[in-house]
């Protein structure tokens, strides 16, 4: 039989734990003997995630890895110049054609002046929507520019990929 045998009485032999070895945690239920339990509910992160254009600092100095840049990039909005026609405006008089991207308006705005259209996708839009062959630049004009040669944002898109389907 499994669990609790009604039937054994005083065969049962139980004994609650000492009460100077239990404490109470904030946020669960006591452990027993002494040891806190974690909450069923954890409390949510208080710590925003970083901005893009803070993951863009932290990633060309060198305090931000790869994969959590990716991460940072992939949920972002990415602030595109446009012409009247829909998608994209590249440049080509770069070794590899790229388009401009911009961690924000402001960024968007000093290199393309306040009156330039423009239109916001998250990056893991850019990296479904960017054409074969073709790299893209945050923030050319800002101070931690970051160029994405096409070998690169082709690996962005497998690394997306593993992640997704693994």
């Amino acid at each position: 039989m499994y669990g609790y045998d009604p039937n054994a009485g005083a065969q049962q032999q139980y004994a609650p734990p000492p009460q100077q070895h239990q404490q109470q945690s904030m946020g669960g239920m006591s452990g027993g003997y002494g040891q806190p339990q974690q909450p069923l509910y954890p409390e949510p992160s208080t710590a925003a995630p970083p901005t893009l254009a803070e993951a863009v600092r932290a990633f060309t100095t060198g305090t931000m890895t790869a994969e959590d840049f990716h991460q940072v990039f992939a949920t972002s909005k990415v602030y595109c110049p446009r012409g009247d026609n829909p998608g994209f405006l590249a440049l080509h008089n770069t070794q590899q054609p790229v388009i401009p991207m911009f961690t924000s308006l402001k960024e968007l705005r000093r290199y393309a002046g306040k009156e330039s259209k423009y239109f916001v996708i998250t990056g893991s839009e850019v990296l479904d929507l960017l054409p074969s062959g073709y790299g893209f630049v945050l923030d050319m004009e800002g101070e931690h520019r970051m160029v994405f040669d096409a070998q690169t944002v082709e690996q962005m898109v497998d690394y997306a990929m593993r992640r997704m389907y693994t």
